[in-house]
């Protein structure tokens, strides 16, 4: 049986994100990857988000590699930081992480190719199943959205 925890406001701004710069070598944990073409799609995605954010890669958690920083406040008093944008070298995909979401995308995404979407992430199983120009110009508007949404660091 499930317990459902409600927390006050003050409890919700103590609870920690879980995901946050770690201070890890970019470099070590791409070269652990142990699927060549995967290492190989995560080094394009990066250089890409480089390019769109002007910003180097960090660590964010165990396994993200994360493009600069915004500072998010919600209504419940939960606040923190999170990338701009981000990749993640998962088993089964290449998950990209669009932070505001794919909500005016439809176009852009019926040219990307084959992919699947969550709430902000993107997953592709190959680099060579997408339109890299699309894809550039999805990072772009995501970018673009958070900085003006967003606090940026």
């Amino acid at each position: 049986m499930l317990e459902v925890v409600k927390l006050s406001v003050s409890q919700a701004r103590q609870t920690k994100n879980k995901t946050t710069p770690t201070g890890a070598s970019v470099e070590q944990f791409l070269n652990a990857l142990e699927n060549p073409v995967r290492q190989h799609d995560c080094r394009t995605v990066m250089d890409i988000m480089a390019t769109e954010t002007g910003e180097a890669p960090m660590m964010w958690g165990p396994s993200i590699i994360g493009f600069g920083s915004c500072h998010y406040a919600y209504q419940s008093g939960r606040e923190g930081e999170m990338p701009l944008t981000g990749v993640s070298p998962r088993k089964q995909s290449l998950v990209l992480y669009i932070m505001p979401g794919f909500a005016g995308c439809a176009e852009l995404l019926e040219r990307l190719g084959k992919h699947k979407t969550g709430k902000s992430c993107l997953y592709i199983n190959k680099l060579g199943d997408v339109n890299n120009d699309v894809l550039r110009q999805l990072i772009r508007e995501s970018v673009r959205t958070m900085r003006a949404k967003y606090e940026t660091r």
